[in-house]
């Protein structure tokens, strides 16, 4: 057969298979209106639940011999479902905006597109979003590989009335970018937290241009998009949106710097076989009080992936810690575990059962 004819074929394989994923796309589709139309019936007010999207997304994943890596398979079947989706119910998630924010990236990632987007000018203010229940979830940052957690998400985390639903961990990588590349750099503008990451990178390349700190790496290229004599150091979404051109790609100092999101809601997840939970708790003021609090971990053989501890507002010098562990509020062990750390304690907060990132 000769290249043009083998090509041919090919194409043609390929227009068939195009027709069979619609197909199944299209009778996936017919099935989650079915399935919407019960839930009316039944008066179900819960169509998205994060465990089981979260089962068949490892489901899939764990059977992927594909030339195509996971994450990409994760995605487009993430896509899927939240379309589908969609018929049934479409989400409203508000998040720490403005337009073309990393968070925004996140939302994006883990819902996908077919959702109604919220942007809100602080973290305190999605939480009231999800609290009074304007919107169905939030998504906030809570923690980043290099500079260590955001502290008015953990203070908000013990006022509010919300629950952790999931988690979102995206990879955070930095650009510097331009409406009119050609003009002379006056000033960059950017998130505190975004030139921490990239100083070393600007003392070598922009040690003589004028860094002003702004809310949001969204709003650093709003102003930058205004202003030819500028730039904006933020990520791909935020580019796009402002019709921005790359200067230069990946400054971040550290290549797998990572920011980790929280899902907040109202609802609890079930378990969905590789979980998370996270409290707050306090500790009597005495020696030996927090090694006898975290015992339990130890006793349950339960793995703590983080412990953070900050000031607690309503008694000097007394601090509130935050703990991660893997596993549900609903298994055995953690049951026993959290009795036993909240009888040893002077204060525990269950913040949420959620399943783990997929990264």
């Amino acid at each position: 057969m000769k290249g043009d004819d083998k090509l041919a074929s090919i194409r043609t394989k390929i227009d068939k298979l195009d027709k069979d994923i619609f197909n199944l796309v299209r009778e996936r589709a017919a099935l989650a209106a079915q399935i919407a139309k019960i839930k009316q019936q039944q008066h179900t007010p819960i169509y998205y639940r994060p465990e089981r999207e979260a089962q068949i997304l490892r489901s899939i994943v764990a059977n992927n011999d594909s030339l195509l890596p996971d994450r990409e398979v994760a995605r487009i079947f993430r896509d899927i479902m939240t379309a589908c989706l969609a018929l049934q119910q479409p989400l409203s998630i508000a998040y720490l905006g403005p337009e073309g924010t990393f968070t925004q990236q996140a939302v994006e990632k883990h819902f996908g597109e077919s959702v109604n987007l919220v942007p809100e000018l602080s973290i305190t203010e999605v939480f009231k979003q999800v609290e009074s229940g304007n919107v169905h979830y939030g998504v906030v940052p809570i923690e980043n590989s290099t500079e260590g957690m955001v502290n008015i998400t953990l203070d908000n985390l013990v006022t509010s009335d919300v629950q952790i639903c999931g988690e979102i961990a995206l990879r955070i990588h930095h650009h510097l970018a331009r409406i009119a590349p050609s003009q002379p750099l006056k000033v960059i503008y950017a998130h505190q937290q975004t030139l921490s990451q990239c100083r070393h990178w600007l003392g070598v390349h922009y040690h003589n241009v004028e860094l002003k700190e702004v809310a949001s790496n969204g709003l650093a290229a709003q102003l930058a998009a205004q202003d030819p004599e500028s730039a904006a150091i933020c990520g791909n979404k935020a580019i796009e949106i402002y019709k921005l051109q790359k200067s230069h790609q990946h400054i971040e100092d550290y290549p797998n710097n990572t920011t980790r999101f929280i899902i907040l809601g109202k609802q609890l997840p079930g378990p969905s076989g590789c979980d998370k939970t996270s409290i707050v708790i306090s500790t009597p003021h005495e020696p030996g009080s927090l090694i006898q609090l975290l015992s339990p971990f130890e006793k349950y053989k339960i793995n703590m992936t983080l412990i953070e501890s900050r000031p607690y507002r309503h008694r000097n010098w007394s601090y509130l810690f935050f703990i991660d562990f893997e596993g549900h509020q609903s298994e055995p062990q953690i049951q026993a575990a959290l009795n036993e750390l909240a009888s040893r304690s002077v204060m525990m907060t269950l913040l949420g059962s959620y399943p783990q990132s997929m990264g």
